[in-house]
């Protein structure tokens, strides 16, 4: 076209000499302005008309690649570009063999978005591209097609449809030349490995090949044998061989194992001021005389030069010289140490809370303008952040303004903390639910908890107020009230309570939380309908009185988020003691009627994420709880004070409250003493719902050092239960929701179990 067009421009050539361009006209634009247009073609009012600059003009309107066709017409000094664009794609799908989240992914691996002109090269290079991304993840011989459908006059709809090509599974992995080290550990880092027994699990390996992996695996099996002391290890490049009627390959490494390095004599080098090397020495995780491995060896480095950055030396350099001496197979091993300019805070500067105060934000960061930098500090302030639940996201930075002063940035993404909800559901042990609330945890961005609501299903009505300050007037103290009316229906009496709580805290260390409080119940518990109320029955389940209680709590928090932590550790201990007022005691069982108990309620969580180890978020929990009731002999303590198990919050898979000793009656009496733990491991299961799988064990075990009728039956010796199950946990924007889907263990006679529950609003 190009060429047609300058032969034309040699005959009109004639007529263009000693004339100037007097007027420009652009005809069938859409896209471009006629001023852009004059730009990219080069060519103004005034100019000399010659072929040559015509000739240029069109060269230039066709590099931008936004024209199909052009040509030019001249009458006198008026130059007139007809263009014809290219068509706009309105529209674009992937359509086919293909999930959602497969089809937004290769839609951004085509290149191709609405608006982007459409053309065969572009179309062509789009399929090459979404064919090789398929291929990458294991799928061979995929078919794609490309579907066009007009759009109005200038633009076009486009559907790639895909056939997914079969996946290629890992049949076998020869790693050649390899003897010191076993299969199973020159496979645990590789991307492609051979397919597991159940390799469809989660955290177990399918088997399919990702070919985009496999030139780094051969990194992967360098960085195995590194961990293993053979630094001399050498490894080809993986040859994979594919059988595509079998669907399947096998790869082949060429390894040159060379000799086992121990740790022989380590020194570090280092000249910053309060910096003891010594004490770094200490705290080595490399000792002399063991094997060498270089995830230790990095450790190490990062363990000093955060100890470094806790003095103020932010840009702290850690350079390890490695001497070998392979005659004694030892690893002589020097850390020298770049300290660099001290640094201090020059700002802080906070981005990205649309709703939250930059004052509360500056409440959980430990480092200010003028504070020497720490390493710790920065750590703890993002563990902060993330502890309030706020925010979605957390991620602060540092910005290097001179040699010795650098800004923090803090970038934070808010979550959603206010909900106004009116709503129901449907519980295996509630039944039908009603449900409405105003609640926000960090009401009008202050940082204050306030919320009001009721729920109501067929089992239990509550009504409740509540308001937290956690840092009134931006101190240390903080305050809350709150004010609950609540009716239940357990498995063997209805409890009715009317209810006030009061504290007052104080945070003492960036960890250690403490309040105290009092509180008021009005408690008014009543039988059932059951024809068959025995006067045994009357005296334990209908508790008409009135506690006041005074409550002490200290808390140890240090976890780096509120709902999903992935480090840290959660340790509480509470104590509550508590006197009751009334009146319907039956003396003959309770002399001293109604009196006063001492409750102790301690919880534990640690939390540990595995991504740094697996590249895989995985996060193993471990939770424990346990209570403890005393009082005097001869007082009452009413059902209602007593302890029972099952459910969320203890052993998940029996009905809520329902594990409990039985009376020859078959009522439940509870227990003075609880005893709970969980195991977990917890995987996502879609980041863009935030939904998480998580699996877990319970176990738990309750007893009581108070047996109120004397009956032989009445014993606490098999009052252990366990269960297995797994969790479905979601951060809605309701607030978080778990789905459980359990497993009784060691049911035993009488017991009520549950393979389904689901709570909303827990954390722990």
């Amino acid at each position: 076209m190009i060429q047609k067009i300058v032969l034309s421009w040699v005959v009109l050539g004639v007529l263009l000499w000693a004339q100037t361009i007097q007027k420009i006209n652009f005809e069938g634009l859409s896209y471009l302005s006629p001023s852009v247009a004059m730009n990219i073609a080069g060519v103004h009012k005034g100019d000399n008309l010659s072929s040559e600059k015509i000739d240029q003009s069109i060269k230039n309107l066709f590099k931008e690649g936004y024209f199909s066709d052009i040509s030019v017409t001249q009458n006198g000094g008026t130059l007139t570009y007809h263009l014809k664009e290219k068509i706009a794609i309105a529209n674009i799908a992937i359509q086919g063999d293909v999930a959602d989240e497969d089809a937004k992914q290769l839609l951004a691996v085509s290149g191709l978005k609405k608006g982007s002109l459409y053309d065969a090269w572009h179309i062509e290079k789009a399929k090459k591209a979404i064919l090789a991304n398929l291929e990458s993840r294991g799928n061979y011989d995929s078919v794609l097609k490309v579907e066009t459908t007009p759009v109005g006059k200038g633009a076009v709809s486009v559907v790639f449809v895909i056939n997914k090509g079969e996946k290629i599974k890992v049949k076998k992995i020869n790693f050649i030349g390899a003897s010191a080290l076993s299969k199973s550990d020159l496979e645990a880092n590789l991307v492609n490995q051979e397919a597991d027994l159940l390799g469809w699990l989660p955290l177990l390996h399918s088997g399919e090949v990702k070919v985009n992996q496999l030139e780094y695996d051969a990194y992967r099996l360098k960085e195995t044998y590194m961990q293993h002391g053979y630094l001399d290890a050498q490894i080809s490049k993986p040859l994979m061989r594919i059988d595509y009627s079998a669907h399947s390959a096998e790869i082949d490494y060429q390894i040159h194992e060379g000799v086992q390095y121990r740790v022989g004599t380590m020194q570090i080098v280092q000249n910053i001021p309060g910096l003891s090397t010594a004490k770094l020495q200490e705290k080595l995780t490399l000792k002399k005389g063991r094997v060498f491995n270089i995830l230790n060896m990095r450790k190490d480095m990062k363990m000093i030069q955060t100890e470094a950055g806790n003095l103020g030396y932010a840009y702290a350099k850690v350079i390890p010289q490695m001497n070998k001496d392979a005659q004694n197979k030892l690893l002589n091993l020097q850390y020298i140490v770049r300290s660099g300019d001290k640094v201090t805070i020059n700002d802080v500067l906070i981005s990205g809370n649309t709703t939250t105060k930059d004052r509360v934000i500056r409440r959980y960061i430990y480092l200010a303008p003028g504070d020497t930098f720490s390493a710790q500090d920065l750590k703890d302030s993002k563990s902060a952040l993330g502890r309030t639940g706020f925010f979605e996201k957390v991620d602060i930075q540092s910005q290097q303004v001179s040699a010795d002063k650098i800004n923090l940035l803090v970038k934070v993404k808010e979550a959603s903390t206010g909900t106004i909800s009116a709503g129901g559901g449907y519980g295996s042990y509630e039944g039908l639910m009603l449900n409405a609330s105003v609640s926000d945890k960090n009401i009008f961005g202050s940082g204050i908890n306030a919320s009001v609501g009721f729920d109501i299903s067929k089992i239990s009505t509550n009504y409740n107020l509540s308001f937290v300050n956690p840092r009134v007037w931006d101190s240390l103290y903080s305050f809350s009230l709150s004010l609950y009316k609540k009716e239940y229906e357990y498995i063997d009496y209805t409890q009715d309570q009317l209810g006030a709580t009061m504290n007052f805290g104080r945070q003492f260390t960036r960890h250690v939380y403490a309040s105290m409080g009092v509180g008021y119940v009005d408690n008014q518990s009543s039988m059932n309908e059951d024809s068959n109320i025995s006067a045994e029955d009357y005296f334990l389940y209908t508790d008409k009185y009135q506690k006041t209680s005074l409550f002490a709590t200290i808390k140890f928090d240090n976890t780096d988020d509120y709902y999903t932590p992935r480090e840290g550790m959660i340790a509480s201990l509470s104590v509550e003691y508590a006197s009751l007022d009334g009146d319907d005691v039956n003396t003959s069982v309770y002399p001293k009627g109604y009196g006063t108990f001492t409750k102790v309620s301690g919880k534990f969580g640690l939390y540990y994420g595995l991504d740094d180890w697996l590249d895989y978020d995985l996060i193993l929990r471990f939770k424990a709880r346990g209570t403890l009731i005393s009082k005097n002999d001869g007082e009452k303590l009413p059902v209602a004070e007593r302890l029972f198990m099952g459910g969320v919050g203890s052993v998940r898979g029996y009905d809520a409250y329902s594990i409990s000793p039985l009376l020859p009656s078959g009522d439940r009496i509870g227990g003075t003493k609880r005893f709970s733990t969980s195991l977990e491991a917890s995987v996502p299961l879609s980041e863009a719902a935030k939904m998480r799988l998580t699996f877990f064990y319970d176990y738990g075990v309750l007893g009581s050092d108070d047996e109120p009728f004397n009956d032989t039956t009445l014993t606490f010796d098999d009052m252990h239960r366990s269960s297995a199950g797994a969790v479905i946990e979601w951060q809605s924007g309701f607030g978080p929701i778990d789905l459980v889907f359990a497993k009784a263990l060691d049911e035993k006679e009488g017991d009520r179990t549950s393979t389904f529950e689901f709570s909303m609003g827990s954390k722990f």
